[in-house]
């Protein structure tokens, strides 16, 4: 389960991650309070969230294109210290008593900026630390951690609120985000598995969209991980609906709601450990579909401790889904694209939600909380089934020849007619190409 772990650099990488994790959703916590003590207004809440989140959907696939052409370690240095920079001085400004709405908004937007370039950048750099043996293992550990800092970091910030205040809890984040830096800077550089970057020039974000647009296998997943992120993982808003107007319950059990989809989530990423291998698209398939299912039936649990373990259930589908999906992304790349489509995979499983939360709020409020969850579910799983049936019936990209693990002919590398780019070497070959000694 933790085989990675032998690996010195990802040894350094995951225990400086578990620290910085659980500061980073303290800091979601705290950024929402001091909102709320500044305005006491929803809308206000509602537009800083937007203001974090909006540059990763419109800024997340450049991200990626510097990731492919950047040193990622020393990338992820420079961005870490940005955002720990960004917590410190929210800190200052809350401690001393001058924070305004304003310098919140400021420096939630400059938090989605460098997060637009760290989310892709970290997920490329895992398989240069571990290589392509053990890094399904490491996507289900990355997955582990950032849900168990998800379980504990809300609780810790709520405690140091009450305790210390607002502003001394984004100080205790900035110093969490050297926990990170420090394991980065420890690296042998030596050990990591790279491949040569494809340096600067014009069109590498069309020659990436170009190179998944010509791989089918990959935009079966895109469509996949949209249609989940879009309509099926909006649980922050159907779990308060269901608590408060199905089961008339306050915001505790809300939060023990939460907290069951969270413990689900947990199970199911550190299940993710024990894959060995690149999983099969039948195994993707199934996992969409059954997490679908598993939603759907969620909805029509009659009493709230009968929604409880449903909620763990579904949640450990959703992440079984979510980790192997990122590992066949990343093992079907060359690595002189992977910073890129791990943008574009990022871009749908996150850019959908400001579409699909809308609707399915509309229909939680004309047709009921259950019907919302419902609806969720079933467009997963219809999804999972409807991809299936394409892929069945498509001459050249047969469903059995994928589940049997036949790779598509442009996983070898990119087209020469669709990317000017030199093809690099395959990071998933026998021996990988390590940096020179």
């Amino acid at each position: 389960m933790f085989r990675a772990l032998r690996t010195r650099n990802y040894r350094l990488f995951a225990s400086g991650q578990l620290l910085t994790n659980v500061g980073t959703w303290m800091q979601r916590i705290a950024q929402d309070w001091l909102v709320l003590e500044i305005s006491n207004s929803g809308t206000a809440l509602g537009l800083v969230t937007a203001l974090q989140f909006l540059p990763t959907v419109l800024f997340g696939l450049w991200g990626g294109v510097l990731a492919d052409r950047s040193d990622k370690r020393r990338l992820l240095i420079g961005v870490r210290a940005a955002m720990g920079a960004q917590s410190l001085l929210l800190g200052v400004l809350a401690v001393t008593g001058q924070a305004q709405l304003w310098h919140v908004y400021g420096l939630a937007a400059l938090l989605g900026l460098t997060t637009a370039v760290e989310m892709p950048t970290r997920q490329s750099f895992v398989v240069e630390m571990v290589g392509p043996d053990d890094l399904p293992n490491a996507v289900g550990l990355n997955s582990a951690i950032f849900n168990s800092a998800r379980i504990v970091g809300p609780a810790v910030a709520g405690l140091l609120i009450n305790v210390v205040g607002t502003g001394w809890v984004f100080m205790i984040t900035a110093a969490t985000s050297g926990a990170v830096i420090v394991g980065l800077l420890r690296m042998r550089v030596t050990d990591l598995y790279r491949a040569p970057a494809p340096g600067r020039g014009k069109g590498q974000l069309r020659a990436g969209l170009r190179y998944v647009r010509g791989r089918p296998d990959l935009v079966v997943l895109l469509v996949l991980v949209f249609v989940l992120g879009t309509f099926g993982l909006n649980f922050q808003l159907t779990l308060a609906l269901m608590a408060r107007q199905v089961f008339h319950r306050g915001a505790g059990a809300y939060g023990l709601l939460t907290t069951c989809l969270a413990v689900g989530s947990l199970a199911g990423a550190l299940l993710a450990t024990v894959r060995t291998r690149r999983p099969r698209l039948r195994f993707l398939l199934a996992a969409a579909g059954g997490f679908g299912v598993l939603e759907a039936v969620a909805g029509l649990m009659p009493t709230y401790w009968s929604l409880a373990p449903m909620l763990v259930l579904a949640g450990a589908a959703a992440l079984t889904f979510t980790t192997a999906c990122n590992s066949t992304m990343q093992m079907s790349t060359v690595p002189a694209m992977r910073g890129r489509v791990m943008a574009l995979y990022l871009l749908a499983f996150l850019g959908g939600t400001p579409l699909g939360a809308p609707v399915i709020g509309w229909v939680g409020q004309h047709y009921g909380p259950r019907a919302s969850i419902v609806a969720g579910g079933l467009a997963c799983a219809l999804a999972a089934v409807a991809v299936g049936l394409v892929l069945a019936r498509r001459r050249g990209l047969r469903l059995h020849d994928l589940a049997a693990g036949v790779r598509h002919p442009g996983a070898s590398g990119p087209r020469r007619t669709a990317d000017p780019e030199p093809a690099a070497p395959e990071c998933d070959r026998a021996e990988p190409v390590r940096a020179a000694r």
